[in-house]
C-alpha cells in the first residue's frame, strides 16, 4: 500500500473521450496538474492504465509530499494550505502529521473537497525540461506511465 502521485504530462488536444473522462474523474483537467491517490482504492490501477499515454505516476515519499502540500496545496479561493488550517479543521499538529496520515491511508486527499481543499495541485513545467519524450513510456526513455520512486525527482523539479 502506497500513495501514488499522478501528474498529467500531455495537453487537452486530441484526447479520446474515454481517456478524457478518466482524467476528469482523477481531477487532471489541464497539463501539469497533479493529484494524490492511495494505491488501495478500487479501480485506481485500471484508471491509471487507461491514462498511461497522457500522464505519469509513481510512489511519492514523505519529504516530497510535505513540500507539495506546503508549497502547492490550495484551499478554495486560492488560499494556501497552512499548518494553522490543518490544526483548526482536521485537528492535527500540522502539515507533517497530515502527510503521514495521507501516506498511511487514514485520510484520503480527494475526500477533503467538502472542507474546501482543492483536490489537485497546479505545478510548473519541470525545471530544465523533461529528460525524455512526452510521447513515449518511461520504460522506453520517455516520460509517460509508471515511473516508481522517480516521480519524486519530477515533482521536486515542478514545485
Amino acid at each position: 500500500m502506497s500513495l501514488y502521485a499522478i501528474v498529467r504530462v500531455r495537453g487537452t488536444v486530441d484526447v479520446p473521450p474515454d481517456v478524457e473522462h478518466v482524467l476528469n474523474l482523477l481531477r487532471l483537467r489541464r497539463r501539469f496538474a497533479a493529484t494524490v491517490y492511495h494505491s488501495s482504492l478500487p479501480g485506481i490501477r485500471g484508471m491509471l492504465s487507461s491514462i498511461a499515454s497522457w500522464a505519469t505516476w509513481g510512489e511519492v515519499d514523505r519529504d516530497t509530499l510535505v513540500e507539495l502540500l506546503k508549497k502547492r496545496g490550495r484551499l478554495v479561493g486560492e488560499k494556501p494550505l497552512t499548518d494553522s488550517w490543518v490544526r483548526e479543521r482536521l485537528g492535527l499538529n500540522g502539515i507533517e502529521e497530515f502527510a503521514g496520515k495521507l501516506l498511511s491511508g487514514e485520510i484520503h486527499y480527494h475526500k477533503l473537497e467538502s472542507l474546501g481543499v482543492k483536490p489537485f495541485f497546479r505545478l510548473h513545467p519541470p525545471k530544465d525540461g523533461f529528460r525524455g519524450s512526452t510521447r513515449k513510456a518511461y520504460s522506453q526513455g520517455g516520460e509517460l506511465g509508471y515511473r516508481g520512486g522517480d516521480i519524486n525527482r519530477l515533482l521536486k523539479s515542478m514545485i
